[in-house]
């Protein structure tokens, strides 16, 4: 499971991370955050203002970012806030990586669904690659964790690789995709089932004829 631990502070990491502010055109989403917010309640926006953080984060380190303390504390002072109610936000949610990640952060689910349709060979390739649980592959690319339920047991096995979910894996289907990874092509995502839309049944009968129409709304064709 992941290992939820802040890094060490240091004065290494204040001197890379202390000077840390919003972009010009981050400045400008979060003030759009916060302003969703009623009166009174700023401080409700800590969750998105924290990915926000993270991913500016990542975008000046090419990698998925992370939440050095130096950060969490400019959000903690952004909202005007206690520093450990920000820390509270990003420890419990596994979404916040709380120490640095490589440029993939793959995150295999090992839950019982999972589990029975191959999840523990889909680790295997990870180990394979020489990923590191919770820390940083040699070439800078990959951070491996074992995570909880996402979501997806009706196409399971499933991997996350940052934004992205990719189902229906076997461990042939998952090696293929991180190659594609490293070489700095854009995999297909959702379902590797040839034929599956969603998480229909695999060659069930089904009326739907058509999945987007040509303004991308989902209605079909019935």
């Amino acid at each position: 499971m992941a290992d939820r631990h802040i890094y060490p502070d240091s004065p290494e990491l204040r001197a890379r991370w202390g000077n840390f502010a919003w972009t010009e055109a981050n400045a400008a989403k979060a003030k759009e955050i916060v302003a969703r917010y009623p009166e009174g309640r700023q401080r409700s926006a800590s969750m998105p203002l924290l990915d926000l953080a993270q991913r500016q984060v990542g975008a000046e380190t090419g990698t998925q970012g992370w939440l050095p303390i130096p950060v969490m504390e400019y959000v903690a002072n952004y909202l005007d806030m206690p520093i450990i109610r920000v820390v509270e936000v990003a420890t419990f949610y596994t979404m916040y990586n709380l120490v640095p990640v490589g440029k993939f952060h793959v995150q295999v689910c090992g839950t019982t669904p999972c589990m029975l349709r191959g999840s523990d060979d889909l680790i295997s390739v990870c180990k394979a690659k020489k990923m590191p649980t919770g820390g940083v592959s040699e070439d800078g690319l990959w951070t491996f964790t074992e995570v909880e339920c996402m979501g997806n047991c009706s196409s399971a096995p499933m991997v996350q690789i940052n934004d992205d979910n990719y189902e229906d894996l076997t461990a042939e289907r998952f090696e293929g995709i991180l190659d594609a990874l490293a070489r700095g092509e854009s995999p297909k995502t959702g379902t590797q089932e040839p034929g599956r839309h969603t998480v229909e049944p695999v060659g069930a009968l089904s009326s739907l004829t058509a999945m987007v129409n040509e303004n991308h709304d989902y209605r079909g064709e019935w």
